[in-house]
């Protein structure tokens, strides 16, 4: 369904090369005052783009829940940093994509013009985003795309082992895990050979980097599902979420995650569809 009504106010989040979303950010800035539209950057924001205030930007402003869109310029790095801070919330992430593949992204930069149209208007549609819950030592962590756990290094190669639901599943020699979500199964799984899933596929999969063994493959996991991987190493090993580091599993030691869903909420143009992002995305790649 389409998301009607006026914005109120925005948060602005921008990968952190300014000189290539310079012109699109002006764009966005000159057409939010005129439609009732305030922007908010961050200190970070502020200074990176050598912002000043004026009717429709606010500077220096801290990052804020009461917001009713995240409107980011980058790839899909900076796309899940903005769905990472608004997990959880109401807060949409519209975003245009300056980065190499952009999955996530809402629009592409030569869509720019429609793009800042349909976000100031709420010309879009809405989809929630389910997400990998990592119980870790400082606390529970959310990942949109996925989790990787992997050797550190110059390591030797490590031995891990994973459970669902009590039952172990697999005990392999391998430089490492990913466990992914429908929208983290383009990346670092697929690099693994693992399957794409569909967005709306409610499930998570589990695949082996580098594996030691002509028998180790990927498993489609249910969303009711405890996954617990212990680390059979004699060495601690390295966990990221969404390409973050996070914590290390100690030799011996296991880590847990579960699925999670609506966590994150993404805007798309109307009749949007995952195959068709998938076709463009990776069948330009191919070619």
């Amino acid at each position: 369904m389409t998301n009607g009504g006026a914005m109120r106010a925005m948060t602005v989040i921008t990968h952190r090369r300014p000189d290539e979303t310079s012109a699109a950010l002006e764009r966005l800035v000159a057409q939010a005052a005129p439609a009732g539209v305030t922007l908010r950057f961050d200190d970070d924001e502020t200074r990176k783009h050598h912002l000043t205030a004026r009717p429709g930007v606010a500077v220096d402003a801290p990052l804020s829940d009461d917001v009713e869109l995240c409107v980011v310029l980058g790839g899909d790095g900076t796309i899940l940093r903005a769905l990472q801070r608004y997990a959880g919330t109401d807060v949409p992430v519209f975003a245009v994509n300056f980065g190499e593949i952009g999955f996530l992204a809402t629009v592409e930069p030569e869509e720019i013009d429609d793009g800042i149209r349909r976000a100031l208007t709420g010309d879009f549609d809405l989809l929630r985003l389910p997400a990998i819950v990592l119980d870790t030592p400082a606390g529970t962590v959310q990942a949109i795309n996925d989790v990787a756990i992997h050797r550190k290094a110059g390591e030797r190669v490590a031995q891990l082992s994973y459970t669902l639901s009590g039952q172990e599943m697999g005990s392999v020699r391998c430089d490492g895990l990913v466990v992914a979500t429908p929208a983290g199964s383009t990346g670092y799984n697929l690099a693994n050979g693992g399957p794409v899933m569909a967005w709306g596929v409610e499930g998570f999969v589990v695949s082996f980097i580098a594996p030691h063994s002509l028998t180790a493959r990927a498993l489609v996991a249910a969303p009711g599902d405890l996954l617990t991987v212990q680390n059979r190493s004699r060495e601690a090993l390295d966990v990221s979420v969404d390409g973050r580091p996070v914590c290390e599993i100690a030799a011996d030691g296991a880590i847990d995650a579960r699925f999670a869903h609506d966590a994150g909420t993404i805007a798309q143009l109307p009749g949007s569809s995952f195959y068709r992002r998938l076709r463009e995305k990776f069948g330009r790649l191919a070619r």
